[in-house]
């Protein structure tokens, strides 16, 4: 594969071996992870800190993910790095010399969360070594995914389910509907006709997904201004793809600046009758844009007992 290399590690074995022909299986069990971008949206911030660790008051955006990525029933999540990003991969690693320090302090409750964080998930990394688009991202992990059908989450969008019991998962729902329908499914939300050149749009032959939540993709257009974009339903960071998207994505060619973008694989895709979009609800918090992440760090300060009234006061008061 260009620009692509394995070098991760991981807690237990790996289930496919990159030499070996993987067994077909349509059980989502593992999640790719795109988290190899420059993080310009976050920059300053993001110049050394990766953007996925951006906190929602002490909880890093990644966090948050692989929460919903384990309650989804994924055994294992795939980063797709760059140079910079090995702390993403220790976020989820054991620390026993912390671990050891809070206990000997006392701090036994914030010990057990910090072993906790690294037993949660099975972690394996692979390197793009270049900025070559997200479906290049993708491709990347084609031979530790193999046959399988696969989750890909985006790693600045956060959908916590605040305060419910028990937890939600956007993931989960369209693993769901994937498994039903036997279909590759992406997530969409509808946005304002002004925000349509800010995503990939679906087009859904004039479907309401306000009435059915899932409806077959016709076709997608990338960034559509709002005079030609075939509906207001936007892609967003959540999809299960069968693994037949690695090979379109392997036939697409290079768009702008030499990227392969994936809305061309999911394209093909479409024109097989093998994609459905699913009408995502909930909280949905892009880390990127700073509205919305303030917004998620009030919402979720709100779900803390020892900052929630204090918040409320201070919110009244100004």
């Amino acid at each position: 594969m260009k620009d692509c290399f394995f070098f991760g590690k991981l807690k237990g074995d790996l289930s496919v071996s990159i030499n070996s022909k993987p067994k077909s299986s349509n059980r989502v069990r593992k999640v790719v992870i795109p988290v190899a971008g420059l993080g310009t949206r976050g920059l300053p911030f993001t110049k050394e800190v990766p953007k996925e660790l951006l906190p929602i008051i002490d909880t890093p955006t990644i966090h948050f993910i692989v929460e919903e990525v384990i309650e989804a029933g994924i055994e294992q999540v795939i980063f797709v790095t760059s140079k910079g990003k090995h702390t993403l991969e220790d976020y989820f690693d054991l620390s026993p010399n912390l671990e050891a320090w809070l206990r000997r302090r006392g701090k036994e409750a914030l010990a057990d969360k910090i072993h906790q964080i690294g037993q949660m998930v099975e972690v394996v990394s692979v390197r793009q070594k270049e900025p070559l688009g997200l479906g290049h991202a993708i491709l990347c992990t084609r031979h530790i995914v193999g046959q399988e059908r696969f989750a890909v989450c985006l790693g600045d969008e956060i959908f916590p389910h605040w305060g419910e019991k028990p937890a939600g998962s956007a993931l989960r729902s369209l693993v769901d509907t994937a498994d039903r329908l036997e279909s590759s499914v992406v997530g969409v939300v509808e946005v304002p006709a002004s925000e349509t050149t800010s995503y990939g749009i679906v087009d859904l032959g004039g479907q309401n997904l306000n009435v059915q939540p899932t409806a077959k993709v016709i076709r997608t257009v990338e960034k559509p201004k709002p005079e030609v974009a075939p509906s207001r339903y936007a892609i967003i960071g959540r999809y299960v793809f069968d693994p037949d998207l690695f090979g379109y994505l392997a036939e697409v060619k290079p768009g702008v600046g030499g990227e392969i973008q994936l809305t061309d694989g999911m394209d093909r895709l479409a024109q097989t009758d093998r994609l459905y979009a699913q009408r995502m609800s909930g909280c949905r918090y892009d880390i990127g844009n700073h509205f919305s992440y303030v917004k998620a760090q009030i919402d979720g300060a709100l779900q803390r007992p020892e900052l929630a009234q204090r918040l409320r006061e201070y919110l009244k008061s100004i």
